[in-house]
């Protein structure tokens, strides 16, 4: 048999070698990645094929090896450890955990400073927020589009003065005195 001739039997399988692969990889992407390895193995030691044998159960134990050898390499990359007494500050990054406490903190405040304020601005301010634009709320509201825009601004005062808390004291500029 010709190269070329196995090139194209090996070609005809690659609707099967891919239903295999997903089988492995529950990925599509992955799976034509598995299939195009395979194909690439295949047909780079195709000498190695014995003519008369199974060519899909050849291209089947390829697939299931260059799977379980990229599984291997993923999991020894993955599990890296440093061993030493000391964990130097780059690593510590890694070892440590993230606790979203503060944030839950910071969410539920913003959350009682916008229960806070009356329903004439909260609701201009929450739609704004969403992503609706001026005269789309003022349709909505059937106001004005500068009431919807003063209401909105008054809005972010009153958060401000709500969340005061969380100013982070970076002083701002100021341009006059009085």
């Amino acid at each position: 048999m010709t190269k070329i001739e196995f090139n194209t039997l090996v070609l005809r399988q690659a609707s099967s070698l891919r239903s295999y692969a997903l089988h492995f990889t529950h990925d599509a992407d992955d799976a034509n990645d598995l299939v195009q390895d395979t194909m690439l193995k295949a047909i780079t030691y195709y000498n190695k094929f014995k003519e008369g044998t199974n060519l899909k159960g050849w291209l089947y134990t390829i697939m299931k090896n260059t799977f379980i050898n990229n599984y291997r390499r993923f999991v020894k990359m993955s599990t890296f450890v440093t061993k030493s007494d000391e964990i130097s500050s780059p690593n510590l990054v890694f070892s440590s955990t993230k606790n979203q406490g503060e944030a839950k903190f910071v969410m539920d405040d913003i959350k009682r400073a916008l229960d806070r304020l009356p329903s004439d601005y909260y609701v201009p301010f929450t739609m704004y927020f969403e992503g609706h634009k001026y005269h789309e709320i003022a349709d909505h509201l059937t106001i004005p589009i500068g009431t919807v825009k003063t209401r909105i601004h008054v809005a972010r005062k009153l958060l401000k003065k709500g969340l005061k808390a969380y100013d982070n004291g970076v002083a701002k500029p100021v341009y006059a005195e009085m």
